[in-house]
């Protein structure tokens, strides 16, 4: 174990010792290495990951995080912060997704190729920097969620997976931030842009820059768990069940119809099953019963402004 490995976690809180376990193998594990590379989101999974590595390597952790039209700038900006806040060293990559004919035409193995690719440019940079290993976010919990392509590029790259290792849930990855005193560690999930475009419907700029900015609008606006699904310039808005209420005032539906609207959406609608992850590529199903589901909950949604 190294002088690292105490710092940091708050002492123990659980009274059966089974998180504590989990993390101290998680860093005796990533102390063996003699550095490591982190693919890094700033979410709460590559946090946890990035924070048990600076814990028990210091200065040889190095955090990545990969540039792309798929993120969000203020979710590049989260993760510089969140960085910082661990006291990790920071990098970025830069790519495009948009290169590959295989990602843009969205099809059920999207998540395949962009995470191979994500993956690749983080391996190029370790390989620059001398470091052998790069480690991602995945959790236990994640192989039990559906469809879950990405997992596979995962594997074929041979990434190390702590928390996968060592049998972290979800719950267990949040109460690990917890300890560490992450701001992340109530964050809700954010997966990438692409995922707001439905399978099948190809991924473009054009699409992916006007999801931003919609939902831009609506996290100045205060939404905390949202989405904005583009169906082909039909925005579906998807907002938590606590935040229903707002999204159902007419003062919101009228500025949600006007500013989307300016944006480049056709059309604009209210989504009354509200936030809900994979909504627009349901798991095991064919991409025409893929396409089905989607045209369903686009007849319930509620129109606004019209």
């Amino acid at each position: 174990m190294t002088d690292h490995a105490n710092e940091g976690v708050t002492p123990d809180a659980d009274t059966d010792g089974s998180l504590d376990a989990k993390i101290e193998a998680a860093r005796e594990d990533l102390a063996a290495f003699d550095g490591v590379l982190v693919a890094f989101s700033g979410g709460v999974d590559s946090s946890v990951v990035a924070a048990l590595a600076h814990d028990a390597l210091g200065d040889d952790a190095v955090a990545c995080t990969a540039r792309s039209e798929t993120l969000p700038e203020a979710e590049l900006e989260d993760a510089k912060r969140v960085a910082d806040e661990i006291g990790v060293r920071h990098e970025t990559v830069t790519f495009s997704e948009l290169d590959d004919p295989n990602f843009v035409v969205n099809d059920g193995d999207r998540c395949y190729h962009c995470r191979t690719m994500r993956l690749g440019k983080m391996f190029e940079r370790a390989r620059e920097l001398d470091i052998g290993v790069v480690c991602d976010g995945t959790n236990a919990s994640d192989p039990g969620e559906g469809h879950r392509p990405g997992l596979r590029a995962v594997a074929e790259m041979d990434a190390y997976s702590p928390l996968l290792e060592h049998g972290f849930t979800k719950e267990e990855v949040r109460e690990t931030a917890r300890r560490y005193d992450l701001s992340v560690a109530d964050k809700p999930s954010m997966a990438c842009l692409s995922s707001r475009i439905p399978t099948g419907l190809e991924v473009t700029e054009e699409r992916l820059s006007r999801v931003e900015r919609a939902e831009n609008l609506l996290r100045g606006w205060g939404f905390e768990q949202f989405r904005v699904r583009d169906h082909d310039g039909l925005a579906r808005i998807e907002v938590g069940p606590e935040e229903l209420d707002r999204a159902l005032d007419p003062g919101f539906a009228e500025a949600a119809s006007d500013h989307l609207s300016e944006i480049g959406f056709d059309h604009v609608t209210l989504d009354l099953s509200g936030y809900r992850t994979g909504s627009v590529s349901p798991a095991a199903e064919s991409e025409s019963d893929e396409q089905a589901a989607a045209d369903a909950v686009l007849d319930a949604d509620y129109p606004i402004g019209e």
